[in-house]
């Protein structure tokens, strides 16, 4: 059973798809991005460490588990579904819902380098 999310890249969309937990805990809907919106990636040693802002709505489980948005007073929000001590894939986005994707996937690294092109 798939606990996490996973990425798919064309050359113009990416799009992200929760499990049936994520999108019950969270409130999170499957995304879909145009590529050109995507201004960088990266990843985070740790998901959870690296989120920052209110949760509103998702769930949070201290030191554990974070799911659903998280809104920051300056620089827009951050989807997330991401566990404690694990790297995360945190991809900037312009001109979206979000500023943030931030995200526990399957080698974090070999998506980061598609997205950005190295």
């Amino acid at each position: 059973m798939r606990r996490m999310p996973t990425v798919s890249i064309s050359p113009s969309t990416l799009s992200v798809s929760f499990s049936l937990g994520e999108r019950v805990a969270g409130l999170l809907r499957d995304q879909h991005v145009p590529t050109s919106a995507v201004t960088g990636a990266e990843v985070v040693p740790d998901g959870l460490a690296a989120l920052r802002g209110l949760r509103a709505p998702g769930l949070g489980l201290p030191g554990v588990r974070g799911i659903g948005t998280w809104r920051r007073r300056h620089g827009g929000s951050t989807l997330a579904s991401v566990r404690a001590g694990r790297p995360a894939l945190r991809v900037t986005l312009r001109g979206q819902r979000w500023a943030e994707l931030l995200l526990d996937v399957d080698r974090p690294e070999q998506v980061a380098a598609r997205l950005t092109g190295r």
